[in-house]
């Protein structure tokens, strides 16, 4: 399948047009590499690691859809592998700041 098509059918994406504009930029990878070209297949199983409104966002494809259908039957296409867990350069630095907060 398309990577702008599975975008959109994941509802990753509002639009397959803002999906096209995504992969085209440079800005989505498919297991590690930089997908330019919007017709680049996705398959069950790759990881794809996405810029999305709250942050990046790393998902592994369980299952290609057939249609894109209301969000609860897209989410079950895919899993996010980095759901919860903090980023450990602003755990250090705020850290850091809290305890130059806390010198006199």
């Amino acid at each position: 399948m398309r990577i702008d098509k599975l975008l959109w059918f994941l509802r990753l994406t509002k639009t397959r047009t803002i999906a096209q504009a995504m992969t085209e930029s440079g800005h989505v990878r498919l297991n590690g590499q930089r997908v330019e070209r919007c017709s680049h297949k996705v398959s069950r199983g790759d990881v794809l690691t996405l810029p999305l409104a709250c942050g990046v966002c790393v998902i592994t494809v369980t299952t290609l859809p057939e249609r894109r259908g209301p969000a609860k039957e897209a989410q079950t296409c895919y899993q996010v592998l980095d759901e919860g867990q903090a980023i450990p350069i602003a755990a250090v630095e705020n850290t850091q700041a809290a305890r130059r907060n806390l010198q006199p």
